[in-house]
């Protein structure tokens, strides 16, 4: 059974989609058989970087990483703003202004907040039963409801142009779970008095991982032609470093893996991951001293 994950430095235009079925394919040419894979967090085609995908039981974690905080580093060209927001879409808006690097950074300090956000129309969201860029590709004038996110830091990397006029901007943002950094892109050029579009764009981190853990498509193609997986395998656990972990005994972990309410532990509330030696039985949560199953493992190594 292969458990664990593979952190893909996606390339450009590739699909989060096509990477999930990269890994089973070379999964597959390994000798792994069907093994089930899903991806922790969609990329663009026209971003790049850090795209987890979790196999076995660790796409029962997903969730998790979906709902984890991210961190990108992008560019946003002042002057044209696109329907994309990107630059796959046609133009439609323009400006002469460019912005001052002074503006510029006491911009960037109004949008380290938890603010509303516009998501693209160009997005996976679903509204009345359809994809936005479905609706939005058939010439509808798609409206987005509006979300809350979060803006946990944003950092000028660099820029182009002179100081008093700048072409481009290279930021890095730590956003919540649910942020568009085109619409960031978008919303700090128009509080520039410009427009805007992302001219690049990188995953950086996603949850527990980085680009330190990522491997290249050219790395994941080796597994397929005999390399070990090993190499490029994370264990399920990686994706629980955020958390702390409870140890139990056999018999402890044997009642968790049977569903039972454990009491009486001397722990603090909270999410926790309980293992039994080096191995994850489950994700818990404790109340009062009580523990109760979140998700179970259900890895072969574990106390029956």
């Amino acid at each position: 059974m292969v458990d664990g994950w593979i952190i893909l430095d996606k390339p450009l235009e590739l699909g989060s989609t096509q990477g999930v079925a990269a890994v089973k394919r070379n999964l597959r040419q390994a000798g792994h058989g069907k093994v089930k894979v899903g991806h922790g967090g969609t990329l663009d085609p026209l971003a790049t970087g850090v795209l987890p995908i979790a196999i076995g039981e660790a796409t029962k974690l997903a969730g998790r990483m979906l709902d984890a905080s991210k961190e990108y580093a992008f560019t946003v060209r002042f002057g044209e703003e696109t329907d994309t927001l990107d630059l796959e879409g046609k133009r439609i808006a323009v400006s002469d202004v460019r912005p001052a690097l002074g503006a510029l950074q006491v911009a960037l300090g109004a949008f380290q907040d938890t603010i509303e956000q516009v998501p693209p129309a160009y997005s996976a969201l679903m509204i009345d039963g359809q994809r936005a860029y479905d609706r939005a590709r058939a010439g509808e004038d798609v409206a987005m409801p509006t979300r809350t996110v979060t803006i946990h830091a944003l950092m000028l990397e660099s820029t182009e142009g002179p100081d008093d006029a700048l072409e481009s901007a290279t930021l890095v943002a730590h956003v919540s779970k649910g942020t568009y950094v085109r619409s960031l892109a978008r919303d700090i050029a128009r509080a520039l008095g410009t427009v805007g579009h992302v001219t690049m764009l990188r995953r950086l981190r996603a949850g527990p991982f980085d680009l330190g853990h990522a491997i290249s498509l050219d790395k994941l193609n080796d597994v397929g032609k005999g390399a070990p997986l090993e190499h490029v395998l994370l264990p399920l656990e990686a994706g629980l470093v955020d958390i702390p972990a409870l140890d139990l005994d056999p018999e402890q972990a044997r009642a968790v893996r049977q569903g039972r309410v454990l009491t009486g532990l001397p722990c603090n509330d909270g999410l926790f991951w309980a293992r039994l030696g080096k191995v994850p039985v489950a994700l818990v949560e404790l109340s009062g001293g009580s523990l109760t199953v979140v998700r179970g493992f259900n890895l072969s190594d574990v106390a029956e």
